[in-house]
C-alpha cells in the first residue's frame, strides 16, 4: 500500500516497526499534493520545506525510541480559518493582508503541534467560511476528487478533498452549519462535529454559538485518536469544557448492539433525492439487521431555517464590519448575507437563539427514548462546482439544501458523517449519526459500528 493511501493508525504502526519513516511519508504526501492539487485546488498554502523539517524532527524521535504524541509524524492539513504560527490565515478573503506577523497558534494548531504532527499546508475555505460549498474570491473553486466537475461541499471543502485525494490522511475543519459533515458526505470520508465547546476555538468565531471544530479522516479510529489530541480545554475559549473523563480511542470500538436508535428519512419536512434516500435506507436496514434496534420516527421539531439564517447573518455582519475594504472584493453572496445581518435587531437575534434552544429541548426529550438519531447527511448528492445551489433547482440559498446539518449546530449536539455508498455515477453519499450533547464517545462508537458493517 502506498503511504498516501494509509490511515494515520497504520502510519504510526509502521513508524514504530521501522517500516516507514515520517520523512518518507511526508515526501510522498507532498508529491501527491503536487500531482493532484492543480486540478482539485484544495490547498491555498503548501510549505514543503517546513513540512520536511518537522518530519525530520519526528523521525529522529522515532529513531531514538519514543514519540512526542499519539500521531507523531503523521501529516495533517489545517483549514485556513485556524490561526497557525508562521503562516498567514486569510479566511478565503482578499481583504486580509498576508504580509504581517503571524505569531499565534489557535488551540487546534497548538494541540497538533504539541503532538508532533507534520503540518503540510492550509486548505481552502469560502470567504470567512460562510457557505456550504468551497470557492472564494481569493482562491477560486475547489473541486471534488470523486468527480472534479462537482463541488466537495464546504466550508471545509479543501480539507475534505485533501483527505479523500490522499493529500494527507487527516485534516481539521470547522462546522457552523454542516461545514465538516457536508464535505465528508460529498467526498466519501468521515467527519465529526463534536459537542459545542469540546474542541476549543480562538479567536472566537463570529458564528460562535453555532461554530464547532473537529476531525476529518478516512476512518472512525483516526477520528477518535485526533479527538484525544484536540479535546483539551484552552483558557482562550470560555466555552471550552473540562477534559473528558475517558479517551475516545478507548471507547470508539465498544459494543453498541442492543441500543435503540431512531431513523428519520427527512426530519419530517425535507425533500430528499430519491437515490440518496435509497442508499441510506439500505444502510439502515443492514444496521437494524445487525443488532441495533432501529425505529423510523421523526424527532418532532419544525424546520428552524429562518432562525438559523438570522443567527448566521448577524454573525457575518459582526465580523465583516471589522474587515478593511472588504466591500471592494467580497463574495456577492456573502455581501447579501451581510446586508441581511445589518437589518436585524438584537431582539431578532435573541429570538432566533430561543428557537435553537427549543429544538435542543426537543432533542433532549427525544434522547430519553433513543440513544441516537440517524439521518442522511445531505439531502442531495454533490452538484456542479462553482455554484452555491444546484443549478436548475429553484433554490436560492445554500442552507435550503443543508437541512440535515444546521439544526444540530443550533443544539450543539455531536454528529458524525459516515460514507455508506455511492450513486450510480460514483458520487459519495453519507449517513449522519446525531447523539445527545456530550455523548461524542457514543457517536464515534456508533459510527465505527456502521463503518465496520458496511466495509
Amino acid at each position: 500500500m502506498e503511504p498516501t493511501e494509509m490511515t494515520a493508525v497504520e502510519l504510526v504502526t509502521a513508524y514504530g516497526a521501522g517500516e516507514l519513516s515520517p520523512v518518507e511519508v511526508t515526501a510522498a504526501v507532498l508529491d501527491r499534493i503536487e500531482e493532484a492539487d492543480g486540478e482539485l485546488n484544495a490547498f491555498n498554502l503548501v510549505d514543503r520545506e517546513s513540512a520536511l523539517a518537522q518530519a525530520r524532527e519526528s523521525e529522529e524521535r522515532w529513531r531514538n525510541g519514543y514519540s512526542k504524541g499519539l500521531l507523531d509524524g503523521v501529516p495533517i492539513s489545517i483549514k485556513d480559518i485556524f490561526l497557525t504560527k508562521g503562516w498567514p490565515t486569510l479566511r478565503g478573503s482578499k481583504s486580509v493582508a498576508p504580509d504581517q506577523p503571524w505569531p499565534v497558534d489557535s488551540p487546534v494548531a497548538a494541540r497538533l503541534r504539541d503532538d508532533g504532527m507534520v503540518f503540510v499546508g492550509k486548505t481552502t475555505t469560502p470567504e470567512i467560511a460562510w457557505k456550504a460549498v468551497t470557492d472564494s474570491p481569493l482562491t477560486g473553486i475547489t473541486r471534488n476528487p470523486a468527480d472534479p466537475s462537482k463541488t466537495p461541499g464546504g466550508s471545509s471543502g479543501g480539507a475534505g478533498a485533501a483527505v479523500a485525494a490522499g493529500m494527507a490522511p487527516l485534516a481539521v475543519g470547522t462546522d457552523g452549519g454542516g461545514s465538516i459533515r457536508i464535505p465528508a458526505s460529498f467526498c466519501g470520508i468521515v467527519g465529526l462535529k463534536p459537542t459545542h465547546g469540546r474542541v476549543p476555538m480562538y479567536p472566537a468565531s463570529p458564528f460562535a454559538p453555532l461554530a464547532h471544530a473537529g476531525p476529518m479522516t478516512r476512518t472512525v479510529e483516526d477520528a477518535a485518536l485526533l479527538m484525544d489530541i484536540l479535546a483539551l480545554p484552552d483558557h482562550r475559549d470560555p466555552t471550552s469544557q473540562a477534559p473528558p473523563h475517558l479517551t475516545y480511542r478507548g471507547e470508539f470500538n465498544r459494543e453498541v448492539t442492543g441500543m435503540h436508535v431512531a431513523y428519520s428519512r427527512d426530519l419530517g419536512y425535507l425533500q430528499v433525492d430519491a437515490e440518496v434516500a435509497a442508499i441510506v435506507d439500505a444502510a439502515v436496514t443492514k444496521i437494524d439487521q445487525a443488532g441495533l434496534h432501529v425505529e423510523a420516527v421523526d424527532p418532532g421539531f419544525d424546520d428552524p431555517l429562518d432562525a438559523f439564517e438570522t443567527m448566521w447573518a448577524c454573525g457575518a455582519a459582526a465580523l465583516l464590519r471589522t474587515m478593511p475594504n472588504v466591500r471592494e472584493t467580497i463574495d456577492p453572496g456573502l455581501a447579501a448575507v451581510w446586508d441581511k445581518g445589518e437589518s436585524h435587531s438584537g431582539v431578532d437575534y435573541i429570538q432566533a437563539r430561543s428557537v435553537g434552544a427549543a429544538v435542543g429541548i426537543t432533542m433532549g426529550e427525544f434522547s430519553e427514548n433513543h440513544n441516537a438519531l440517524i439521518t442522511p447527511t445531505v439531502a442531495i448528492p454533490p452538484f456542479e462546482a462553482g455554484h452555491d445551489v444546484p443549478p436548475g433547482s429553484g433554490l436560492t440559498r445554500w442552507p435550503q439544501w443543508a437541512g440535515f446539518s444546521y439544526p444540530f449546530n443550533m443544539t450543539g449536539q455531536p454528529a458524525i458523517s459516515i460514507p455508506v455508498g455511492t450513486t450510480a455515477t460514483g458520487l459519495p453519499v453519507g449517513l449522519q449519526i446525531v447523539g445527545p450533547r456530550h455523548a461524542d464517545d457514543l457517536v464515534l462508537a456508533l459510527g465505527r459500528f456502521v463503518e465496520w458493517l458496511l466495509a
